[in-house]
């Protein structure tokens, strides 16, 4: 089993995790610039945080046979802070690097005026940019943040197929099926979805402009959760190139929109040799 983890943290995560997923099949993954825990106070937090998403991150995955490629954005929760929104003047010299992916997460958290702004002003980015789109639709009154969501997208010009509507549940699927949109799937310990859920989606929808991510971050997650999904859906009757498509092909088709994939891990690694970084420090 091969996977492409379109969605997850790793700057939260350690190496024992970047070791698990390789031993289960994560070859490549997408990291998009989120929400810390711990507010942020200034652009120059960002700025540290975009620099480690596009350098030092991508040279860590590569010791374990990863490729590393991120979204940057600022997120809808900091949106809100004017402390942060001059981020939004600082993005576009982020958007043009190898590696950057997608413009992402955007979207909604409380659907605030703020969130409006920021929200619309990254489209536009990503339409200059040329960039695909995550999105990420509020953990509160979900159905309506995705429908405002859906709503947003189409105003701001970017095609459906360079979107992917993630978080997504039972109650949201179709709307988001319906309009031509990708559909992300964050597969959870406790809360979004679980691999059974997922399967049974599967089975309904079927596994045309899915993806499906582990999200894992600071709290309780699992970075092997596509692995567990791609596991259920063999036991559940679906075949090895379904799996396949849905946590391989599926993702280097919406990201490949970038024209930036890089998935031989020795180039990754080849690009930050040299480069003074001390992940290699006290190796015999």
């Amino acid at each position: 089993m091969r996977i492409f983890d379109p969605h997850i943290h790793m700057t939260s995560r350690t190496t024992d995790d970047y070791e698990s997923m390789h031993a289960a099949g994560v070859r490549a993954l997408v990291e998009p610039a989120f929400w810390l825990g711990q507010p942020r106070t200034s652009v120059g937090s960002f700025v540290d945080y975009f620099d480690a998403l596009v350098g030092w991150e991508r040279f860590r995955a590569a010791q374990y046979g990863i490729a590393h490629h991120c979204a940057i954005a600022l997120n809808p929760k900091e949106a809100n802070d004017p402390r942060c929104t001059g981020v939004l003047d600082v993005l576009p010299r982020y958007l043009v690097k190898d590696g950057v992916v997608a413009v992402g997460e955007v979207g909604y958290d409380s659907m605030t005026p703020e969130e409006d702004e920021a929200f619309a002003r990254q489209l536009e980015l990503a339409l200059l940019h040329e960039l695909p789109v995550l999105v990420h639709t509020p953990h509160r009154d979900k159905k309506a943040g995705t429908q405002r969501t859906l709503d947003v997208v189409r105003e701001s010009g970017v095609p459906a197929e360079m979107v992917v509507v993630d978080h997504l549940n039972e109650t949201t699927i179709k709307a988001v099926a319906d309009s031509g949109c990708w559909m992300g799937f964050s597969i959870y310990p406790d809360t979004k979805m679980d691999e059974d859920r997922m399967v049974a989606l599967l089975k309904e929808y079927g596994t045309d402009r899915v993806l499906v991510n582990s999200a894992a971050d600071w709290g309780r997650s699992d970075p092997l959760k596509t692995h567990k999904t791609g596991l259920a859906m063999l036991a559940a009757g679906f075949d090895e190139s379904d799996v396949d498509k849905v946590l391989w092909h599926n993702p280097v088709q919406f990201y490949g929109q970038s024209g930036r994939l890089l998935l031989d891990v020795e180039e990754v690694g080849a690009v930050h040799a040299g480069t003074g970084n001390s992940v290699l420090r006290g190796e015999r």
